[in-house]
């Protein structure tokens, strides 16, 4: 007989013996906050809990989540009466209330109506969420409920271990590194200019990504996580990169500035890979992720997409007809014309980011062919120094922003080009350089956590284990290696996108990935590919990563939802953690230049040279010194 009070209920003996998967990609990955007593999303020991019923999963319970009261044994006995004394919590009698359901009830219950000893159902009751399938395929892998996204997503056309005919192959492969067309080349088109390479360094640093991104995607499909992911240049390593790129050291260089910068990214990454490979194969990731909660998590990330606000729109402005005009159609598409299937394909909605690459290149190649950013007597091939005309003083940036052809990296790129280890020279250590990539490296370990979970239960419906996240870190951070070896300039790491592809096209073999992944080897050869990728401009970029950073902001805040988010202290921290991370830089930034220097760095890459500058007040000398020399 069980009692009306949850306090006085009798534990369980047994649990399920499938019990439903935890709530928290945390849970899953060996999360126990132990040092943080509130968050939503754990387990505090005390009061074994049954599994939850479906129909309350969609009600977060702030005040009483720890403590859930325990259903009444239905089996042949009477529910307990609700008409008692008056509780103080209203949250636990209204919970009460909806525990006599029997088992002639349960169609209803499943209906998202809760049926009391016969009575009629409850209004307030429905779930509405399942309806909203269109929702659910965010950008972000992590924007849905772990047990809703199970079961709406369960039922994938091909499952992981499916090897369907060479053409849906094919087919699938195509769009799934289409859709990671972003990520895949933008990070060379910024750092390569940001080290003074030229046109021809730019092609070929792209070449280079797209060949470790196949060969480092082949290894995890073969001895990594074995999930059918894409590897590639990770935007957690951009910000690093460019401080280090800005560094005063290298500012002073005459020429070979590019081969000399990327020498020292090489070895730094080369080192951070390293200490990331032993994270994962001795199992530390595991026991790591135990010290970081959603709300750790949460900000870090955010802060990540929210740094390169000074890069975004600033450059977006040089020309805006074209750079606005690409960002609005790439919101239309991802937003409002995601129902629009053809062929039985959301087009829209897997390709929105190629296809407003592609819909604005073409506007700007008529407008450029049809004189709109022509000048008598002026030519972008000139120097701005080398120009005397005021009138093309005026124009000159309007002509080399907006224009087309001012980008001579198809002509000059070779139609074959072998990328091969230690191309730029061999790499330069230095320990400054390297600490700092080591911890860019935990940070793009836990997100990459993040989606083997979500990939991982799109194509077989439960969370990774231990061994597989392990195995994938360890593999990451090999790759991370060949990434440094053959000089990409950042690190390589498990893409996010993944997941949104996986789950609008229901493609879950690893055969789509792993045939992409040697088309895209093959892509790597030719030149002229490399060449035709860098000669895309920089407006368009740049407008390209005004979202892409936009959604890396709110992916971070998105694991806010595991957590008591009502918290007056998880609401601190993760302020705090927001606020100063753009406060900071921003207060040694008024230190990195000094007014009579001669050297010119760009308004969007100053808040990137604060690694070496900045006042450190006290008055013991020798402290001061040292702290100058760690920065």
């Amino acid at each position: 007989m069980s009692s009306s009070d949850p306090k006085t209920r009798p534990k369980p003996v047994t649990r399920p013996p499938a019990p439903v998967p935890p709530s928290s990609w945390a849970k899953r990955t060996g999360f126990k906050p132990k040092f943080s007593g509130e968050t939503n999303a754990s387990d505090s020991g005390q009061i074994p809990l049954p599994p939850r019923s479906r129909e309350n999963e969609n009600q977060p319970d702030l005040e009483a989540g720890r403590a859930r009261p325990v259903p009444p044994v239905v089996n042949g006995e009477q529910p307990v009466s609700e008409k008692g004394p008056a509780e103080k919590d209203q949250s636990v009698k209204k919970r009460r209330e909806a525990d006599g359901t029997n088992k002639g009830s349960s169609a209803a219950a499943a209906n998202g109506h809760t049926v009391n000893n016969g009575a009629a159902p409850q209004p307030q009751q429905p779930t509405r969420r399942p309806s909203r399938n269109e929702d659910v395929v965010d950008v972000l892998p992590q924007n849905v409920d772990d047990e809703g996204f199970v079961g709406r997503h369960s039922h994938m056309k091909y499952e992981l271990r499916d090897t369907p005919g060479l053409v849906p192959i094919g087919l699938y492969g195509f769009q799934h590194y289409l859709s990671m067309l972003g990520s895949l080349i933008l990070i060379p088109l910024v750092i390569v200019p940001a080290m003074g390479g030229t046109y021809e360094d730019t092609a070929n640093v792209v070449s280079t990504v797209l060949f470790v991104s196949g060969v480092t995607t082949l290894l995890h499909s073969f001895f990594g996580s074995r999930l059918p992911l894409i590897q590639g240049s990770s935007f957690v390593f951009l910000a690093p990169a460019l401080a280090i790129i800005n560094s005063p050291e290298f500012r002073g260089l005459n020429g070979n500035n590019f081969k000399h910068i990327m020498k020292e990214l090489q070895g730094a990454i080369i080192i951070a890979s390293a200490f990331q490979a032993l994270l994962g194969y001795s199992g530390l990731i595991s026991l790591f992720l135990r010290l970081i909660n959603p709300v750790v998590v949460a900000p870090t990330v955010a802060a990540v997409g929210i740094s390169f606000y000074s890069y975004g729109f600033p450059q977006v402005g040089n020309c805006l007809e074209i750079g606005a005009v690409q960002i609005l159609l790439v919101i239309i598409f991802s937003l409002y014309l995601r129902k629009i299937s053809v062929l039985g394909h959301r087009i829209f909605l897997i390709y929105a980011v190629p296809l407003g690459l592609v819909i604005t290149w073409a506007a700007a190649f008529l407008l450029t062919e049809a004189g709109a950013y022509s000048y008598k007597g002026c030519d972008t091939n000139i120097p701005s120094s080398n120009i005397v005309s005021e009138h093309c003083r005026k124009h000159v940036s309007r002509m080399k922003h907006c224009r087309v052809d001012t980008s001579h990296a198809f002509k000059s790129s070779p139609w074959f080009r072998f990328p091969y280890p230690l191309q730029w020279g061999t790499p330069v250590f230095h320990w400054k350089m390297a600490i700092v990539m080591c911890v860019v490296s935990i940070i793009a370990s836990v997100d990459s956590v993040g989606s083997y979970h979500a990939s991982s239960l799109l194509v077989s419906s439960r969370p990774p284990t231990p061994g597989v996240v392990s195995r994938g870190i360890g593999l990451e951070g090999l790759s991370s290696i060949l990434a440094g070896l053959w000089g990409t300039g950042t690190g390589s790491t498990t893409l996010t996108e993944n997941v949104h592809t996986i789950a609008v096209t229901k493609m879950g073999s690893r055969r789509a990935v792993e045939l992409g992944a040697c088309v895209l080897i093959v892509l790597s050869l030719v030149g002229k590919v490399g060449g035709f990728i860098a000669s895309i401009p920089e407006v368009m970029v740049a407008a390209l990563l005004c979202f892409m950073w936009a959604m890396l902001a709110a992916l971070g805040l998105s694991n806010l939802r595991y957590s008591e988010a009502g918290s007056s202290r998880n609401i601190i921290i993760v302020g705090l953690s927001l606020f100063f991370s753009l406060s900071i830089p921003a207060y040694f930034q008024q230190y990195g230049i000094s007014p009579n220097s001669n050297l010119s760095v760009p308004s969007y890459f100053q808040p990137y040279i604060v690694t070496s500058h900045g006042p450190f007040r006290t008055k013991y000398e020798g402290a001061r010194t040292w702290g100058l020399r760690m920065v």
